[in-house]
């Protein structure tokens, strides 16, 4: 795979060094050179009038064949499904319904067979299981090769994990052995004209949302956040295959052992299963001012929330951040106070059912996405809400 320049064809226009995001195409003797650093974006090839760039790629025909179905990695914990599984069966049910194609789950542990007709009820067409004494626990050499191992069997066309912290550790080691695309912390997925994953995610700091293909390699593989997909709805009339897969592990494959679990004891702040989030903002100016928040959502029995703004300015732990680089939260009621609305933290709660937004500046971007919008000083209509609930509760 590589970039290559056609000195026949270059005329020297410099097109292509303006296009270069990088900087790094210079011309000698009138004909461009690309330099180290090349990252294959094709921004000088769409650029060059006389098509004079070209991206050598090493994908072939026969290396795209064969691929069908969409997979989900089934990630449990302390003998349970975790969240984000059933969210992720709800996405793929979609994108296998529009390609025509077979919903996947791949279950990896130890006497994990009971939670196989579970996956069905919840979407799956087929659970892949393996299962071994060997995989009791997770470890990021035995789940990537039995999940390598699948792969190269079955030959998925799609695989979606969840963006925890286990599948942020094991997406990228698949990905590498599989020498195929991978796009992390997705917020939307769509299927294309041509049949290719639309993956959709923030860039550039979360002031862009990019959609991302992999047209020349598979899987495609994509990471979800948890509460980003509303979760699937369980149909126990639903019926499936399950297919018992070989790990061919030895205890030498494990590189790694768990001695000892010490769970944490403190008490934190638990926005993923909250159903109703009261979240401030800079427009709360002062950490004192934070009070309202805290006295809003304990009328309402909430939970706090807040934007990246008011968590870098210390007026609340990081703990309760709502956004791309905080919690991406999914409750029934969702109100927004002096938050004005970045693609950040929008990223992070309008999957909500109902999101009220509070601001004084009717531009708002967090009014784009609001349900109800009230345009209004945070320092009186906050205080009037509670002094309303305070009277009806």
């Amino acid at each position: 795979m590589g970039i290559f320049v056609s000195k026949e064809k270059c005329i020297g226009c410099e097109a292509c060094i303006s296009s270069c995001p990088f900087g790094i195409i210079k011309m000698e003797d009138n004909i461009a050179m690309i330099g180290e650093g090349c990252n294959l974006c094709g921004s000088c090839v769409n650029a060059c009038p006389v098509e004079a760039i070209v991206i050598e790629r090493e994908t072939s025909i026969k290396k795209m064949t064969g691929y069908s179905g969409v997979w989900v990695f089934a990630e449990h914990r302390d003998n349970k499904l975790m969240p984000v599984t059933y969210e992720l069966l709800s996405a793929g049910r979609i994108l296998a319904d529009k390609l025509n194609q077979k919903l996947g789950a791949v279950l990896i542990g130890k006497e994990m067979s009971g939670f196989a007709q579970e996956l069905i009820g919840y979407g799956a067409d087929e659970v892949y299981l393996a299962e071994d004494p060997l995989l009791e626990s997770y470890s990021d050499d035995g789940y990537t090769m039995v999940m390598v191992d699948l792969i190269q069997e079955h030959k998925p066309e799609i695989l979606l994990i969840g963006a925890t912290i286990i599948g942020r550790s094991l997406s990228p080691r698949v990905g590498a052995r599989l020498q195929t695309g991978l796009t992390a912390d997705c917020t939307g997925l769509d299927i294309n004209e041509d049949g290719n994953l639309l993956q959709t995610r923030p860039a550039f700091g979360g002031n862009i949302m990019a959609t991302i293909i992999s047209p020349n390699t598979r899987p495609q593989m994509a990471t979800v956040r948890p509460k980003v997909m509303k979760r699937a709805e369980f149909d126990s009339s639903r019926t499936g295959t399950i297919i018992k897969a070989a790990t061919n592990l030895s205890s030498g494959d494990i590189h790694t052992r768990i001695l000892q679990v010490i769970k944490e004891t403190k008490e934190r702040v638990n926005l993923d299963e909250a159903e109703i989030i009261v979240s401030g903002g800079r427009g709360l100016q002062t950490k004192e001012n934070f009070r309202l928040i805290r006295e809003l959502a304990d009328a309402l029995n909430g939970t706090v929330g807040a934007s990246r703004a008011a968590v870098d300015a210390e007026w609340i732990s990081h703990h309760h951040q709502v956004g791309q680089t905080g919690k991406t939260v999914c409750p029934k009621l969702y109100i927004a106070c002096g938050i004005s609305g970045a693609i950040q933290h929008l990223a992070g709660m309008q999957s909500s059912d109902c999101i009220v937004a509070i601001n004084k500046d009717p531009d708002a971007p967090i009014f784009n996405v609001a349900t109800y919008g009230i345009v209004g000083d945070i320092f009186e209509v906050v205080p009037k809400l509670i002094s309303r609930l305070s009277q009806q509760f």
